[in-house]
């Protein structure tokens, strides 16, 4: 058998624009969450509560009684948004647990940012595939719901009547998303267990409520629902749908606080997201 020169080749192959690495990364993320079938299962039972509200929007078109009862209102999307807490929950924990500490118990890191990969493109495609999922359990819900509600009345009436609701979802499913995401990501730089990283987002959930929930009990006031990213993410949701605000600490202290806890996570990401300079 003949053996041919395997020598210096011109590559020929089509090169990737520098900065697009995050691309890659974000869509082999998402296709792999799409093949595990409880997840999806996850998904759909997420919708159910579109699914309701639907069933609620038609029945106040159908039953004239019961429209005074069932007809939506501004306050309906705020609920629902409200109720799709538990999914951004369960969402965030079961994609963003394990998104970076499994590639740091893989020793996996460093492979990515030794490629034409920066830390930044890194991040990026991480929060990506965050990013798509949650806005499935909260933006696109929400959307469709009033366009529901438009196709079942058969008129724009209560869209033009409650426009502000259009930025009002974008707004504050934005902000759900990008809180949870952010400071899933950065709780996930600091283990090589998604375990634990689950444990730990569970506790910065629920361990800063009771917390505010107990000097609430205490001092007879709600100030300190800032303490509780998600109260304070409440009472930013509340000013945004123009509804009264469920406690007293001000809205600005309660943006204030959900800015800072961004920002310490993405100086987390920073710190624990670089790769290491090799010295020959």
């Amino acid at each position: 058998m003949p053996i041919h020169d395997q020598g210096y080749r011109r590559y020929l192959g089509n090169r990737a624009a520098i900065g697009r690495s995050w691309k890659v990364m974000a869509t082999a993320g998402i296709m792999t969450m799409v093949r595990k079938r409880m997840f999806i299962l996850l998904m759909l039972f997420s919708w159910l509560g579109y699914v309701f509200r639907a069933i609620q929007f038609y029945l106040s078109e159908v039953i004239t009684q019961a429209a005074s009862i069932l007809a939506p209102k501004g306050d309906t999307f705020r609920e629902f948004l409200d109720n799709q807490n538990i999914f951004v929950f369960f969402v965030a924990i079961w994609v963003g647990a394990g998104l970076i500490a499994n590639d740091r118990r893989a020793n996996a890191l460093q492979l990515y940012l030794s490629k034409p990969m920066t830390s930044a493109e890194y991040i990026a495609g991480k929060f990506a595939i965050l990013f798509v999922f949650l806005t499935s359990v909260t933006f696109l819900p929400a959307m469709m719901l009033l366009l529901t509600q438009a196709i079942l009345s058969g008129s724009l009436t209560f869209i033009r009547s409650n426009i502000y609701l259009l930025p009002a979802i974008t707004l504050y499913s934005l902000l759900l998303v990008i809180v949870a995401s952010i400071s899933m990501l950065a709780l996930s730089s600091l283990s090589k267990s998604s375990r634990f990283v689950g444990v730990m987002f569970a506790g910065l959930v629920f361990f800063t409520l009771a917390f505010f929930n107990a000097l609430r009990g205490i001092t007879g006031t709600s100030s300190f629902a800032w303490l509780a990213p998600s109260a304070a993410l409440a009472q930013i949701g509340d000013v945004i749908f123009r509804v009264t605000p469920r406690y007293s600490v001000s809205p600005v202290a309660a943006a204030v606080a959900i800015i800072v806890l961004v920002a310490v996570s993405l100086w987390i990401l920073k710190r624990r997201i670089r790769g290491v300079e090799i010295v020959t």
